[in-house]
């Protein structure tokens, strides 16, 4: 969706009003001296998270006019595939409420009527938590995740559930079960890239990237095992984020919900994340999550950020040469580059990754479907109702525990795999001196859509030679998954486009629970970036 001649107008004139027109540190349009001007529907859309709060607030745009521009926006790009339910009924029940509360003077929350879209993989009262399968597809969860609830708490009204990979079982968000029954598999309706319909939008958190990327929500809630914020976010050109998940003994900032919370694949690697369009919304929805305060930008003059080899080479060469005028944009402010690799780290994370993720399911599954009540109450129920390959693969390996034994290798205490991975990150951070190491989040843009398989093999330049019969999975988590079994924080942040338009999104992780200050080193990042053009749709 281009912007249009009024949203341009619109958003010139939010950087030049007074500051008698700030609210909220946001500005608004400023019409016939003190009045605020009502927003046109495509100014309403336009809208940061941050900056639609300040709006609500003011009582310059009503909830209810917001919600309804925003499901009418929601209609017209269905054919994307964004989400599995609309709660239309619902959102302007909340909507209306909200704006009957602001009239009464009744205190408002931090996210005052923010509209916002949640996986469909995440617990939703009032709402069905299918995961994008056919076994849940009439699934209740009774209560609200505990992080969705404070968001609802703050003022957030949830406008329908997003559309996801299955079980959140991928990175390209095919989606091969909804509204058929999987074994006719008569229709496939895979979630389709804004930018270009014939490409995946990334996953599993794929719908709520495209929700954001066509603006029909200012920001969502996704879920993230190996990637799934961060990689939706890179190929949509929004901002992910992971937070903190811990050590293994009660540090981290995960938001800790446990079976309360979503469809589990990994009780060591899972946590819900927020997205949205700006680093700066993450840290609004962040805090409201971890009860804490959200953090200002940092000057990035002196920062000190990592460039670790081994997640920059093997770059596609599109993506390469959006990275690197990236990273020469943040030298030019002053960020001073640390060019140290984490040696080894790959072939460490890839000691533990599937077995860490194949096998802890084993347990997890059984015992989120029987603490929430759900329709299915086993492993081998939910593997005879999947419908998309490459699941029912790893469905397979999950049935069978193929990876138990690697698993208890990968987890035993200072000498296992994950531990010294967590050592090396540490180590790197202090001997380098550095805040956040940086690297694009995927080593390529989106790929093509496979309506057959789902994710089957890729084929990418590489300084100027074409790669051929590359895995998709492997591919696409190869620089997201490493900070996953580390536990650390990860924000991907749109960096810019290839010269065929697709986003591309650079990412920083950071030290284990400096989730605060790694979104203030984004927040800087971005003000130097700027935001990247909107999709056509």
């Amino acid at each position: 969706m281009q912007h249009s001649p009024s949203r341009r107008n619109f958003f010139k004139t939010t950087s030049v009003v007074s500051a008698s027109t700030l609210i909220g540190g946001t500005a608004l349009v400023a019409c016939g001296g003190d009045a605020l001007a009502a927003l046109s529907a495509d100014e309403q859309l336009a809208l940061t998270a941050t900056q639609a709060v300040a709006a609500l607030k003011s009582g310059r745009l009503s909830a209810t006019t917001y919600v309804t521009t925003l499901i009418a926006r929601a209609k017209a790009v269905s054919d994307l595939n964004a989400m599995i339910t609309i709660d239309e009924v619902g959102a302007l029940a909340a909507a209306k409420q909200f704006d009957a509360d602001r009239a009464a003077g009744k205190a408002l929350g931090a996210l005052a009527g923010l509209p916002i879209v949640v996986k469909d993989n995440i617990n939703t009262k009032g709402m069905k938590t299918t995961g994008g399968t056919y076994s849940l597809r009439n699934f209740q969860p009774t209560t609200n995740a505990p992080s969705l609830q404070k968001l609802i708490d703050a003022g957030a009204i949830v406008l329908g559930k997003s559309n996801l990979h299955e079980w959140a079982f991928g990175i390209t968000s095919t989606n091969f079960t909804l509204g058929i029954d999987p074994i006719s598999k008569a229709a496939t309706r895979p979630c389709k890239n804004p930018y270009d319909v014939s490409r995946i939008p990334g996953g599993s958190s794929g719908g709520t990237a495209v929700a954001l990327a066509t603006r029909f929500a200012p920001a969502g809630l996704g879920t993230d095992t190996g990637g799934s914020t961060r990689i939706p976010a890179a190929f949509c050109g929004v901002a992910g984020f992971r937070p903190s998940v811990g050590d293994g003994v009660g540090k981290g900032r995960r938001y800790p919900d446990g079976v309360n919370d979503a469809l589990p694949i990994s009780t060591t690697r899972d946590t819900l994340g927020p997205m949205a369009r700006t680093v700066a919304d993450l840290a609004l929805l962040d805090a409201v999550m971890s009860d804490t305060t959200a953090p200002t930008a940092k000057t990035l003059k002196g920062v000190k950020i990592g460039i670790p080899a081994s997640f920059w080479t093997g770059l596609e060469d599109s993506v390469k040469t959006v990275a690197t005028a990236a990273k020469q944009k943040l030298a030019d402010a002053g960020v001073v580059f640390v060019d140290a690799d984490l040696t080894g780290i790959m072939t460490l994370n890839d000691s533990m990754s599937f077995p860490i993720a194949l096998h802890e399911p084993v347990a997890a599954i059984p015992a989120y479907l029987s603490a929430n009540k759900a329709p299915v109450s086993t492993v081998a129920q939910v593997q005879a109702g999947l419908a998309s390959p490459d699941v029912v693969g790893a469905f397979g390996a999950i049935a069978g525990d193929v990876f138990g034994g690697a698993y208890a290798t990968a987890m035993i205490p200072v000498t296992g795999g994950r531990a010294q991975l967590q050592k090396l990150y540490k180590d790197y951070f202090a001997a380098q001196g550095v805040e956040a190491v940086m690297f694009p989040t995927t080593i390529l843009a989106a790929p093509k859509i496979d309506p057959v398989n789902g994710s089957s093999t890729l084929s990418f330049t590489v300084g100027g030679v074409l790669l051929t019969g590359k895995d998709t999975f492997g591919t696409c988590i190869r620089n997201t998954d490493p900070c996953t079994n580390a536990g650390i924080p990860s924000v991907s942040i749109p960096a810019g486009l290839t010269a065929d338009g697709m986003p591309v999104g650079m990412q920083i992780d950071g030290p284990l629970s400096s989730d605060a200050n790694l979104l203030s080193i984004g927040m800087g990042i971005e003000a130097v970036w700027g935001s990247i053009k909107a999709s056509a749709i």
